[in-house]
């Protein structure tokens, strides 16, 4: 899924195959402040949630199904990771001007509860669905934390790291990317109950780079075998008009 800007006051969301094929418009917006912003897919690969402001929404990736969650106190949605039996959703949506974010859970049928206060935002839960991986991209506690389900707090597992992270597909590491001068390299963090295992080693390396935090935009499958990036050009394409 992604966002395109056709002219300067608008905004769609799209989704497609991962060559580019069977593209499929979602939804249209107007640029303001309350663009159009993708989120997560379902583990079934189909569903997929988006947000415009405080409205969270999940549709099928061919379009069908589209609806509306409850308001999550209309606090601007962030991010949102879904459960692995796909019955529950986490929201962290933004509570104050510092960015900081309240991690909300949705069930279906439910209204939402806050499940834990001035956290990260929330990237992956792991496979058992007890923990989540949650990211503070900037400031004193940036790293990556991990977030207990069951005891609704957070403690940090990686300081320093700005980008976000998800488990790897046993659920026995989580991966998370670095970029470097013109390379990019993806970390694998081994993991087991709540607690990293020793250091991280590189799983994956790339001989370029692309921004991995605000102005720019990626995703990598869990077994590294595909990476979709964005590179801003910042151009303007020039056309020549004749009068004939």
């Amino acid at each position: 899924m992604y966002i395109t800007l056709p002219i300067s006051a608008k905004v769609e969301l799209w989704t497609s195959d991962i060559d580019g094929g069977n593209k499929v418009k979602i939804a249209t917006g107007e640029r303001q402040e309350e663009d159009l912003l993708t989120l997560n897919w379902a583990p079934d690969n189909f569903h997929l949630s988006f947000s415009q402001g405080s409205k969270l929404y999940i549709v099928g990736a061919d379009g069908s199904g589209l609806r509306q969650l409850p308001s999550m106190a209309g606090m601007t949605i962030s991010n949102a990771a879904w459960s692995p039996d796909q019955k529950s959703v986490y929201v962290s949506a933004v509570e104050n001007a510092e960015y900081s974010n309240t991690i909300w859970k949705w069930n279906e049928g439910s209204n939402p509860e806050k499940l834990v206060e001035k956290c990260g935002f929330a990237y992956d839960i792991d496979p058992s669905g007890k923990y989540l991986l949650a990211l503070f991209s900037f400031g004193e506690k940036t790293g990556v934390y991990e977030v207990s389900i069951s005891e609704r707090k957070y403690i940090p597992l990686l300081s320093g790291v700005t980008s976000g992270a998800i488990f790897a597909p046993d659920g026995k590491s989580f991966l998370y990317a670095v970029a470097s001068r013109g390379e990019v390299a993806i970390y694998r963090q081994p993991w087991k109950d709540g607690k990293v295992i020793g250091t991280p080693q590189v799983a994956l390396k790339v001989p370029f780079t692309f921004p991995l935090n605000y102005g720019g935009s990626y995703d990598f499958s869990r077994d590294l075998s595909t990476i979709v990036y964005v590179r801003p050009g910042g151009h303007a394409d020039l056309y020549l008009l004749s009068q004939k």
